[in-house]
């Protein structure tokens, strides 16, 4: 190849070079400008959700009680009832609520699934407290004639003994199903149709010819397509039983089934008034809880505590990103130089992570996201120590470059696969607070490995192409750092790996 097509292949490369960087540098750029619109913007569409313990707000855990639940069935009902809840705390108007269900530990003898609710700047949270509570737990149930008898003996026999005994003594029978029976039981039993199968409910009045006062209010309730065969399979296999209604354990209605109900719904009727039916209906359209749950703890964080913890966490930050480009500055000069543009490059593609995403930060993740500084440059310094030893060894500094990542890339590879899974086992059985830092955790390896194969790799690049023994400012910068001699170059033939 000519010397004239030689410069014409090193000016394409020189072109190609120039072009990626800038561009890389240009995207950055506007990526920076976007977080910094969105997260200043007072009517942004994107900016940063900040968890509860950033924000302020209430922390509600409810315990639900699944000792009449197939075990099998207690994942898909605990979903089901998470979905409730959220309906409901939305219809509060709280701003991004979050409803997560935990299991118990292991090591807990109380085995019963935990829903866990967070209320983001909401400090006066008993209205809402009072409305979960209010959620009514809807279920149909069959009148058995078998337990009469046995309720009956039950109440003859406590009050027998309880007369022999002056009351110290008490007596218990259990069911043909095991079930243990309870003096002043009323005699239904379970027929496994509850709120569950809910869809929705809707406000009615009885007409004249119903059987019922006229305008009498009703409560409308439609099941969903599982819970209509369900309806109908009771209906028909038990016509002329009573059909129990229960609201919150509270018989309110019991109509006699004449005939099998078809088409998935039901009336409710107790003798309401216009607001209580009004109120029942909107409650159960807004969701019956599929199994009964008792508040077990409220935590209250106030704004000022919030807005504490978030500003030292950015303080802690900032002075963490200070001493990291510090010590890349005096230890690597220009290539120190070159990681520390990767390195805000990271933070920017990180807090854009944050909006897009969105990821809820809460102080957990915040010190996840400050730990993640110190991680984002360690890519760059065994790649920087790996091209010194080719510098020193008499290469040009891009072949240095090219040869320093090569070398590195394995011991890069298998660092952040094995930080990753780390992180991936701790979201996955973490509780909401580890997760948080699980989640900005393994979202920091993956971009930090990103600025450091392309962002530095593209700025390095860019340098001019010099030797370490040309004794020019850039040669003397791509050297060795603070308190490191300067070697002279040897050639790798001749050179001896343990000498000094």
């Amino acid at each position: 190849m000519s010397n004239k097509q030689e410069q014409e292949s090193e000016q394409a490369k020189s072109f190609l070079r120039w072009f990626r960087g800038l561009v890389l540098v240009g995207l950055v750029l506007w990526l920076g400008t976007v977080v910094y619109q969105n997260g200043t913007a007072p009517d942004s569409t994107k900016p940063f959700k900040l968890g509860l313990d950033l924000a302020g707000g209430s922390h509600l855990v409810y315990v639900a009680d699944t000792s009449n639940v197939d075990s099998a069935e207690v994942s898909e009902l605990m979903n089901v009832l998470r979905d409730v809840i959220e309906r409901r705390v939305n219809i509060f108007g709280v701003s991004e609520p979050i409803v997560q269900v935990e299991s118990s530990s292991f090591a807990s003898e109380n085995q019963n699934p935990r829903l866990v609710v967070e209320l983001p700047g909401v400090t006066d949270v008993s209205e809402a407290v009072a409305e979960i509570g209010r959620t009514p737990l809807l279920e149909f149930k069959l009148y058995d004639e078998g337990l009469v008898d046995q309720i009956d003996a039950l109440e003859n026999l406590s009050t027998s003994l309880g007369t022999a005994s002056s009351g110290k003594a008490t007596i218990s029978m259990r069911d043909s199903e095991g079930g243990l029976l309870e003096r002043g039981q009323l005699p239904f039993k379970d027929t496994g149709l509850t709120g569950r199968y809910l869809e929705t409910a809707s406000l009615e009045f009885a007409g004249t010819n119903s059987g019922r006062l006229s305008n009498e209010p009703l409560v409308n309730v439609r099941f969903t397509s599982e819970g209509a065969d369900l309806f109908a399979t009771i209906t028909r296999e038990n016509v002329g039983t009573q059909l129990g209604i229960f609201l919150d354990g509270e018989l309110i209605s019991a109509p006699v089934i004449n005939e099998a109900i078809v088409g998935g719904t039901a009336i409710i009727s107790g003798g309401f008034a216009l607001e209580e039916a009004r109120a029942l209906a909107q409650n159960l359209s807004f969701g019956a809880l599929p199994v009964p749950i008792e508040l077990q703890s409220t935590q209250t964080i106030g704004a000022s505590l919030g807005a504490e913890v978030l500003e030292h966490g950015m303080e802690a930050g900032v002075l963490g990103l200070s001493l990291v480009l510090i010590f890349m500055l005096l230890w690597y000069r220009l290539p120190g130089l070159i990681a520390g543009i990767a390195l805000l490059s990271y933070i920017t593609m990180m807090l854009a992570l944050f909006q897009l995403i969105p990821v809820t930060l809460t102080a957990a993740g915040l010190a996840g996201f400050v730990l993640s500084l110190g991680m984002a440059v360690d890519a760059n310094v065994l790649v920087f120590e790996r091209m010194k030893e080719e510098y020193r060894s008499g290469v040009s500094s891009r072949e240095a470059a090219a040869s320093g990542f090569k070398r590195a890339w394995n011991a890069i590879r298998d660092g952040n696969i094995t930080s990753l899974l780390s992180a991936i086992i701790l979201f996955w059985f973490g509780t909401s607070m580890v997760k948080g830092f699980a989640l900005v955790f393994g979202l920091g390896i993956v971009v930090s490995m990103f600025s450091a194969l392309v962002i530095t790799r593209t700025l390095l690049m860019l340098i001019p192409d010099v030797k370490i023994d040309q004794g020019t400012l850039t040669a003397k910068l791509l050297g060795s750092g603070l308190g490191q001699r300067q070697n002279l170059p040897q050639k790798r033939e001749n050179s001896n790996p343990n000498s000094t």
